[in-house]
């Protein structure tokens, strides 16, 4: 619903009160705002030792020292609640993070259909895997670069229908010709992540690179 009081301050703004919004609406108006979004691409592994393979979209880094992730896990709607990801999470500490790249766009849309617990999405997608070496879940043999995690901590986002996983990336697997040795960097135009929007179908990868120099602080003046 848009808000009753008309922002004065600039004639050609609307204003939202998320409260008064129907659902889901203020979930679509904030992906689209909070926009482009990488993609987690998990995997984990059950107690009983079946790999399950899911995107996520609320994923980024929140720390570099040392290199931590985070990724959002919504509760369904229906029973089970819990997803599979959550649910093997909780149950081993471990997952692997891959990034999506532009050939691997319609595998991963694939991995994002909710097969019943215990079913392999790696079966189900024909999917190639690898051995991790530092923990348990399998990565995909053909992602470009896939972070070996142990979850740090896993919180209920206050309020919402959420959990926020935090994982401790403890391997890094780049593929070679993408890794910038000079600079201790993948390029990540060479990389070509996809990236969500706000739409059910929309998806960007990346676009024009540019440059701009850090300011000086006052310490190097």
């Amino acid at each position: 619903m848009i808000a009753s009081t008309p922002d004065t301050t600039n004639a050609a703004m609307l204003s939202f009160v998320p409260a008064e919004m129907a659902d889901p609406a203020p979930y679509h108006l904030l992906t689209s705002i909070v926009a482009p979004r990488p993609i987690a691409w998990v995997s984990t592994i059950s107690a009983e030792g079946v790999p399950n393979l899911a995107p996520y979209s609320f994923y980024n880094a929140v720390a570099g020292f040392p290199p931590t992730i985070m990724l959002s896990v919504s509760y369904r709607r229906r029973e089970p609640k819990e997803k599979d990801t959550l649910r093997n999470v909780k149950a081993t500490g471990e997952f692997v993070s891959h990034v999506v790249d532009e050939t691997m766009a319609e595998a991963m849309l694939q991995t994002s259909i909710e097969f019943s617990y215990g079913v392999s999405e790696f079966d189900q997608t024909g999917l190639k895997s690898l051995p991790s070496i530092d923990v348990c879940p399998p990565r995909i043999k053909n992602a470009s670069v896939a972070m070996e995690c142990k979850v740090t901590q896993i919180m209920p986002v206050e309020g919402t229908t959420n959990v926020m996983i935090l994982g401790r990336v403890i391997r890094f697997h780049v593929r070679k010709d993408l890794y910038r040795p000079e600079l201790g960097l993948v390029n990540t135009v060479a990389m070509q992540p996809i990236t969500r929007l706000g739409g059910s179908k929309e998806y960007t990868k990346g676009g024009e690179l540019f440059f701009l120099d850090p300011p000086k602080s006052r310490l190097d003046a």
